[in-house]
């Protein structure tokens, strides 16, 4: 089966080099173009890319994807399947083109967590579990039928990082699975609506007003947008005036301070009144300085 592979991140490389160790015929790889980035503004590639000029497989970048020259070049790869993975939106004439169509890989239960950030907000919103889905794409954002999915566990102190990764293996189990069922013509596609729930919770992208902590909420809250947000883009709040994000904390005692007030000895501790409770910062990064532990920036912070 030829199969052309689609992905930008790290969570893809996973499924591409699933593929590839199982002997899958990836044809080509589609990515996105190269784009300046970090001080020097040089020219930045994505992981995928990276990866398929390792593997001396053939990559394509196209600026939009409605190109008719793109079109046509893909057309050319006579790809019987094609496999996306955290990739950008595709249209009509790119997702319906090989004959056994294109399926995705999300990282949610789908019908639950559709949209762009479906690992931040299933901790965000206090999930114990979630897992990883294959479909078919269809013109709906990440409404196309369901093929298979898995479910991976959430540990409650895991970060979004913590759980990226455990959904990136995940992911590239469910994506071999799901490729030799339709080789073997062994897939029975299931339409979402006949697994959808009473409360179907989405997972739109995340913006800088998502990441300012509000300290008048629950501590449970506050902690898992915390951890959901963690290490990236993070959460933040304000220490004398200056952005401070914070990637991980310990739930304390409730304090005698309004919600926001912070309580230190200088040296060994950093707590936030949340609305019933306080939250211990142990990981964080004041504004324009590295991340660190709390002791460490303990040691060289003086505060106001």
């Amino acid at each position: 089966m030829r199969i052309i592979f689609m992905g930008t991140p790290d969570f893809a490389v996973a499924s591409l080099a699933a593929l590839l160790q199982a002997g899958e015929e990836v044809v080509a790889v589609v990515t996105t173009p190269d784009k300046p980035a970090g001080r020097g503004q040089k020219m930045h590639e994505s992981a995928v890319k990276k990866y398929a000029v390792q593997q001396g497989l053939p990559v394509l970048q196209p600026e939009k994807l409605k190109n008719s020259e793109f079109i046509g070049e893909l057309r050319s790869y006579r790809a019987d399947l094609q496999v996306v993975v955290a990739f950008r939106m595709l249209p009509e004439v790119v997702w319906n083109m090989p004959p056994f169509g294109t399926i995705n890989v999300h990282a949610s239960l789908l019908p639950q967590y559709r949209g762009a950030a479906p690992i931040n907000h299933a901790i965000i919103q206090g999930e114990t579990y979630t897992g990883v889905t294959t479909f078919l794409l269809q013109h709906e954002i990440d409404t196309g039928n369901v093929l298979f999915s898995q479910r991976v566990e959430i540990d409650p102190q895991d970060t979004a990082g913590i759980l990226h990764d455990k959904l990136m293996a995940a992911g590239a189990e469910v994506l071999l699975k799901t490729v030799h069922a339709i080789k073997n013509d062994n897939v029975q596609p299931v339409p979402q609506a006949q697994l959808e729930t009473v409360e179907l919770k989405t997972a739109p992208k995340i913006f800088k007003e998502d990441c300012k902590i509000i300290w008048d909420r629950p501590t449970e809250q506050v902690y898992n947008q915390i951890r959901g947000l963690s290490p990236y883009p993070a959460a933040y709040t304000l220490l004398d005036g200056k952005v401070l994000k914070i990637f991980k904390t310990e739930k304390g005692e409730l304090l005698d301070r309004s919600p926001g007030a912070y309580v230190t000895d200088g040296k060994t501790f950093l707590s936030f009144a949340t609305q019933d409770g306080s939250l211990s910062i142990t990981s964080l990064q004041l504004e324009g300085k590295k991340r660190m532990q709390i002791d460490e920036f303990l040691r060289g912070y003086r505060f106001d």
